[in-house]
């Protein structure tokens, strides 16, 4: 069985890498809890010092350690409405921050996330994210387009709905995940960045899914260069030990009263041993290296069956960076006003299309709304399971729609 999930983006490395394990194993047998709030221990505080150099801006130099994604952007609502004094946070359509409560009321990729629980936590907006599909358009539509309608959004949501002196904080997925696998314009990021300058307000980037080497950098935000106030992270960062972290500039962290972030298991010691060796494995590994060139090989393969005149009216993108890759099919009834509705499309073809991969002995996930299929393999995959993957995800695609 071939596992392009990773556990949803977690085992990076694969499934029990020996460095990692051993360096769990190891800590197990010298301390295996050590409450932060009491001391902190040696494993702690040598992560700390593993991530600094890692840091896409050497003003994020504070971090915070939790168990989930989760619990880290709920501690970064909090750090941004206490800095702030403000209530409103901004969040994505088709994002995803978790289903914790204040993380849920954040979270706009379904409704099954939050149904029969409200009310939400209030005083969360949504803002439009350039994504083609969600704002009715069709995949020719040029970046610059979307980038410009959804800033025009945030200048109306500004002046309607919640003022600059009225929110706290804008959160984002550089690439969105469960919403679809869709990377942010570096131009739009450009544009959250000035609007929060100009109205004091948090810029809050979500890498629990994408950050660590999932895009073919250390973080997805490296590739516009634009500098958030809090960053979270999780998933990778231990390989699947349990294990987030918070990060943001010493001023805005210091402005918190001590005892104001906690948890029992915050930072526990052996997931900060597992993630000190999953650095360490990274730069023996040359893993970015890999993630690049496979990447190259991966879409190579999925925009090989997008250009086939048989399958092409079927595959409507492909799309994403490094190893986090989706491709979208066509669905036949979808959305009352969606402009990409092929009649003649299977209904729920991304599902059927992961469940055929299943029978072939591939193991990969659907998201979205739409009918995503998104690719997440491990980090350090060879090229030989990476070919064997994308043949056996072919062979599905074409025996569920019948073509040969």
């Amino acid at each position: 069985m071939l596992d392009f999930t990773c556990g949803i983006a977690v085992t990076n490395l694969g499934h029990c890498h020996p460095k990692v394990s051993e360096a769990a194993a190891k800590q197990c047998m010298n301390l295996v809890h050590g409450q932060c709030s009491v001391a902190y221990h040696q494993t702690y505080l040598k992560l700390i010092e593993s991530l600094l150099p890692l840091m896409p801006h050497p003003s994020l130099d504070t971090f915070f350690f939790w168990n989930s994604g989760a619990e880290a952007v709920e501690g970064a609502i909090k750090l941004a409405r206490s800095v702030t004094g403000r209530q409103n946070i901004i969040s994505m359509q088709g994002g995803y921050h978790g289903r914790t409560f204040g993380a849920m009321a954040l979270t706009r990729s379904k409704t099954v996330y939050s149904d029969g629980v409200a009310p939400l936590m209030p005083g969360v907006f949504t803002l439009p994210f350039p994504y083609w599909h969600q704002m009715g358009e069709t995949p020719s539509t040029s970046s610059e387009e979307l980038v410009r309608k959804c800033l025009h959004q945030l200048q109306l949501l500004l002046t309607q709905q919640t003022s600059g002196s009225d929110t706290a904080a804008i959160i984002i997925e550089p690439v969105i995940g469960e919403g679809g696998y869709v990377q942010a314009p570096p131009s739009f990021l450009e544009g959250l960045r000035q609007v929060c300058d100009q109205h004091g307000i948090m810029l809050i980037f979500d890498e629990v899914q994408c950050g660590f080497g999932r895009t073919g950098k250390m973080f997805a935000c490296e590739y516009s260069r634009v500098v958030p106030d809090i960053m979270v992270v999780a998933k990778g960062l231990a390989n699947g030990f349990p294990l987030s972290a918070i990060i943001s500039r010493k001023e805005i962290m210091n402005k918190q009263k001590p005892g104001t972030m906690g948890g029992t298991y915050a930072g526990n010691a052996v997931s900060c041993a597992a993630a000190i060796a999953v650095i360490e494995a990274f730069a023996e590994e040359d893993i970015l290296g890999n993630v690049n060139a496979r990447s190259e090989q991966l879409f190579t393969a999925l925009r090989d069956l997008q250009r086939d005149p048989k399958l092409a009216s079927y595959i409507l993108d492909v799309r994403g960076t490094g190893l986090m890759v989706g491709i979208e099919f066509a669905s036949p009834k979808s959305f009352q006003y969606d402009p990409v509705i092929n009649p003649n499309a299977p209904d729920k073809l991304s599902k059927i299309i992961v469940d055929k991969c299943l029978e072939k002995g591939l193991l990969i996930l659907n998201t979205s709304v739409f009918e995503v299929v998104r690719f997440m393999p491990p980090l350090n995959i060879s090229e030989e399971d990476l070919a064997k993957g994308c043949r056996i995800f072919a062979q599905s695609v074409r025996e569920v729609l019948g073509v040969e």
